[in-house]
């Protein structure tokens, strides 16, 4: 069975205050070499048969995540189910 990865993020032009959070927190953890946090939101969808992208980014654009301030990838998974 196919499987497809949807992953959401935050338009780069969007406040992101988790990722800020996690970003301060990793400096203060010592962890000075990561310059940006971008905190998103991933789903993964089993489909019969053969998926069809246009379907999937309707899904995804329509359920998953808000265009207006949201990115959309979908992936295609070759090995689910490992």
């Amino acid at each position: 069975m196919p499987r497809v990865v949807v992953d959401v993020v935050l338009k780069p032009e969007i406040s992101d205050p988790q990722g800020q959070a996690v970003l301060g927190a990793l400096g203060r953890l010592g962890h000075g070499g990561v310059t940006s946090v971008r905190q998103g939101k991933h789903f993964v969808l089993d489909v019969e048969g053969t998926p069809d992208a246009a379907q999937l980014r309707e899904i995804a654009e329509t359920l998953l995540a808000n265009p207006v301030i949201e990115d959309v990838e979908l992936h295609l998974d070759p090995t689910p189910g490992v």
